[in-house]
């Protein structure tokens, strides 16, 4: 394996998607991930549809170029594996409650009395502290109480579910692959490692980038429809007459002023500077009202040749097969056992020097078992006694 962190390896113990789609980013980038997985407790993407030759292709593609071994932590032998495997492989990633890992016996401090140097990423709800930190929860729970959803979606119909998990991803995989790899850089200074503590809440308070300044530093609450980006100003979704969406973000002067004159109403451009919301929300009719006007592909043609931030709301199909998407390669063909390979999504970080070519789709439960522990030093007689132990799978 090659690519920019080849020299990391890392004992992935987590499931669903926050800490896979975590190491699925680190792996793609050249780590050798080693997923630990339970025998008996199935990681429930596994079984999550659609399904492509009998796996889920939800799965197969979090869990891409990683190795797998099925470990019953609940046995004294699998936590010396776990033990000896952190000699070598000096990162942990897990998802599981707090203190799940501890009663384990393979918790952060257990691990560090073995290899001073372990990072220990921790991905959970509500973090290791806190009155909330034992609670169960979902991306949906965790922007609610960030306060994300009170000021995403309409005033007369409440806040929208969102089609990605935002908390999952922006909040648990991405800050914690930046707290994996900022605990690396400080490793190579100090030569110490640490425990990364990744609460998705705390995360996806943070992303109130924006409302979140002006509401702590000048006591602006944001509320439905009430920000510029919220849908309080025209920067908004239209439809077409026939059904489909537009989306409008022509917020600077020069970019209003071609839009408008591609609607046929040069004249809106100047309302667009106005701050009273009233004005706002009737330009934002006016705009409508030319919408329904015209077909969608009508609208394509007319703002293709716009530089205007006006661009159509495209269905995951069309997004595949549009010409900037596939410039930037964002599908790629992943091998697996059966003849054709298959197709999921890229990883999206490019570098001047390349990366590797996706090596295999998510594997079995323990498909690497056998290997890992050959690696160790184990003989095929003990990996048998331990698989007869149910040890192993």
């Amino acid at each position: 394996m090659s690519g920019p962190l080849s020299s990391l390896k890392i004992l992935d113990f987590s499931t669903l998607l926050p800490g896979p789609f975590a190491s699925l980013l680190l792996a793609d980038m050249g780590a050798d991930v080693l997923r630990v997985e339970s025998p008996s407790r199935m990681d429930l993407v596994r079984v999550l549809p659609p399904h492509d030759q009998g796996v889920s292709a939800s799965h197969a593609y979090l869990n891409r170029n990683k190795r797998g071994i099925a470990l019953d932590l609940k046995k004294p032998e699998a936590v010396q594996l776990v033990k000896q495997l952190v000699q070598d492989y000096d990162i942990v990633l897990e998802q599981f409650r707090p203190g799940v890992m501890d009663k384990l016996g393979v918790g952060y401090e257990a691990l560090k009395a073995i290899n001073p140097r372990l990072i220990y990423v921790s991905i959970t709800g509500y973090g290791q502290t806190g009155p909330y930190k034992d609670r169960a929860g979902h991306d949906i729970n965790y922007l609610a109480l960030a306060g994300l959803a009170s000021y995403t979606g309409r005033r007369d119909s409440g806040p929208l579910p969102l089609g990605i998990q935002a908390a999952d991803i922006a909040g648990g995989s991405l800050h914690g692959v930046i707290g994996l790899l900022a605990a690396v850089v400080q490793r190579q200074v100090t030569g110490q490692g640490q425990q990364v503590d990744i609460s998705m809440t705390d995360c996806a308070f943070s992303l109130h980038a924006m409302a979140g300044a002006g509401y702590l530093a000048c006591g602006v609450e944001p509320a439905m429809e009430n920000q510029p980006l919220n849908g309080g100003s025209f920067y908004d979704y239209y439809q077409s007459r026939d059904g489909r969406w537009f989306s409008v973000g022509s917020l600077e002067p020069q970019f209003m002023q071609q839009f408008c004159a591609a609607l046929g109403r040069p004249e809106l451009a100047a309302r667009g500077l106005s701050l009273r919301p009233e004005d706002q929300q009737a330009l934002k009719r006016e705009i409508q009202n030319e919408f329904d006007k015209r077909d969608f592909a009508d609208w394509c043609e007319r703002f293709a040749a716009l530089d205007a931030c006006v661009e159509p709301v495209l269905s995951l199909a069309e997004a595949v097969e549009h010409p900037q998407l596939q410039a930037r390669g964002v599908v790629t063909d992943v091998p697996r056992d059966s003849a054709e390979p298959q197709r999921q999504i890229a990883c999206p970080i490019r570098f001047s020097a390349g990366l590797d070519t996706p090596r295999h789709i998510g594997v079995s439960v323990g498909a690497h078992t056998d290997q890992v522990l050959t690696e160790l030093g184990y003989s095929i007689e003990q990996i048998a006694a331990w698989r007869d132990a149910r040890v192993i799978a």
